[in-house]
C-alpha cells in the first residue's frame, strides 16, 4: 500500500470504497491542473468567504504577558466564522466538477457542518449532516443554523455519540449513496486523498499569514501555533512554513480534564499508530489496543486520531505537539475577550493558552503567530455552563 506521509496515510477501506476514492483522486487532480478551477475558487474565496483575512497584532494581550509579539491569524472573521469554510467551498466546486448532486458530511462543533450548508445552499446541492447526539446538545445554536439553511441535521446516536462515530455513520452513508453524492471530509484525515484535498483547500492560509507577517515586520515568524483535533487548520497555517526551518511548528491537542485522566483528546501526546477512519495514524487506545472515547470541552477537538501529516510532522521532529486542559482554554478564551475584545472559539482557546504560556518565556523582538481559527459565539453557552 500507498503512504502519502512516511508510514501514515494510506486507504484502509472496502473495495467500493476505493473505487469512489480513485474516481475522487483523478477529479481532484484534474481539477488542481485545471486554471479555470482555481479561478473559481479564488473568487469565490475573495468576494464570498471575504478572503484575505486580517494578521492582527495582539497588542493589548503582548504587552500584558511581557515576552514575544502575538499575532492572530483571524480566521474567525471568515464568512460563517471560522476556516472550514475555505475547504467546503473548494470540496462543493469539484463535486459540482464531478457532476454530484448532493453532499453529505459529519460535523463536531458544527462549524464545518454551518459552511457544508452554506456552500451548497449556494450552489442548490442537497445536503445532510451527519452529527454526535452529544455534539448536537453541546452546539444547539449550530444545529439551527444549519437547519435555517436548508440542510437536514441528523443525530448519531451510536458510540460516544461525538464527532469519531459521525465520521463513521457519514462513511456508510455514502458507500449507500456514492452515484449522485459526495462526501464533504471536513478536516485532514480519513483514506487518501481526503487529507491531501483538504490540505490543498485549507493552505491560503499560511499562503496569506506567510505574505503578511513580512508585510508587517519584515521577516517570518519564530513560531506558529494552532489548535489540532482533526488538524485541517493546522495544517493549513503550516503547509506553506515547512520549508522554512527556523520557524517553529507547534500543535496543541485538547488535555480535557487532565493528561493523567482518561477524559482527554491528547492524540499525538499519548495516542499509538493505529488505523481509524481509513487511515494509518496515531489514535488514542485502550490497553487492548481498542480506539477509546475521548473527551473535550470542545466539540471540535474530542477526535480519537488526528490527521496522518500530523503524525508524520511529529515523527520527524518537524513539528512539536503540546496539550492544554479544558481550564487553560477556558482561561484564554476569557483573557483574549477582555483584553482584546475578540472572542474566540474554544477549539482555538487552546492554540491561545499555549501560546499565552509560552510567549512570557520569550524575548520581546520573538513572534508567535497563532491561528485563530473561529470564533466564540457557538460557544458562549458552554463557557456559562462551564463556569456554573
Amino acid at each position: 500500500m500507498e503512504f502519502q506521509f512516511g508510514e501514515f496515510g494510506g486507504q484502509f477501506v472496502p473495495p467500493q470504497v476505493a473505487a469512489a476514492l480513485q474516481e475522487l483522486e483523478e477529479a481532484f487532480l484534474e481539477a488542481i491542473q485545471d486554471p479555470e478551477f482555481d479561478k473559481e475558487f479564488r473568487h469565490y474565496l475573495k468576494h464570498y468567504v471575504g478572503r484575505p483575512s486580517p494578521l492582527y497584532y495582539a497588542r493589548n494581550l503582548s504587552e500584558k504577558l511581557g515576552g514575544a509579539k502575538i499575532y492572530l491569524k483571524r480566521e474567525d472573521l471568515n464568512h460563517t466564522g471560522a476556516h472550514k469554510i475555505n475547504n467546503t467551498v473548494g470540496q462543493i466546486l469539484l463535486a459540482k466538477r464531478m457532476g454530484k448532486s448532493k453532499v453529505i458530511a459529519e460535523t463536531g462543533a458544527g462549524q464545518h457542518g454551518v459552511a457544508t450548508a452554506t456552500a451548497a445552499a449556494m450552489f442548490g446541492m442537497d445536503c445532510e449532516i451527519f452529527q454526535g447526539a452529544i455534539d448536537m446538545e453541546r452546539q444547539r445554536l449550530n444545529v439551527f443554523r444549519m437547519e435555517m439553511l436548508g440542510a437536514k441535521v441528523t443525530g448519531v446516536t451510536q458510540g460516544t455519540k461525538t464527532l469519531a462515530d459521525a465520521v463513521d455513520y457519514a462513511i456508510n452513508e455514502w458507500i449507500k449513496r456514492i452515484d449522485d453524492t459526495f462526501y464533504l471530509l471536513g478536516s485532514a484525515v480519513g483514506p487518501h486523498p481526503y487529507p491531501t484535498i483538504v490540505r490543498y483547500f485549507q493552505k491560503v492560509i499560511g499562503e496569506e499569514a506567510k505574505q503578511q507577517i513580512i508585510e508587517q515586520e519584515g521577516r517570518l515568524p519564530d513560531y506558529l501555533v494552532a489548535c489540532v483535533g482533526g488538524g485541517s487548520n493546522a495544517i493549513g497555517l503550516f503547509a506553506d512554513f515547512l520549508d522554512d526551518e527556523d520557524v517553529r511548528i507547534i500543535g496543541v491537542e485538547a488535555a480535557g480534564k487532565g493528561l493523567e485522566t482518561k477524559d482527554h483528546a491528547a492524540t499525538l501526546t499519548l495516542g499509538k499508530e493505529t488505523v481509524i477512519h481509513g487511515m494509518r495514524t496515531k489514535s488514542v487506545v485502550d490497553d487492548d489496543g481498542n480506539i477509546s472515547p475521548v473527551y473535550s470541552i470542545s466539540a471540535g477537538l474530542d477526535y480519537p486520531g488526528v490527521g496522518p501529516e500530523h503524525a508524520f510532522l511529529q515523527f520527524t521532529k518537524r513539528a512539536t505537539y503540546a496539550a492544554a486542559t479544558d481550564k487553560e482554554a477556558v482561561d484564554a478564551f476569557l483573557e483574549l475577550s477582555q483584553v482584546e475584545g475578540i472572542i474566540p472559539a474554544i477549539e482555538s482557546s487552546h492554540a491561545v493558552a499555549h501560546a499565552i504560556k509560552l510567549a512570557p518565556t520569550l524575548p520581546k523582538d520573538q513572534i508567535i503567530l497563532i491561528n485563530l481559527s473561529g470564533r466564540g459565539d457557538k460557544d458562549v453557552e458552554a463557557i456559562e455552563h462551564y463556569l456554573k
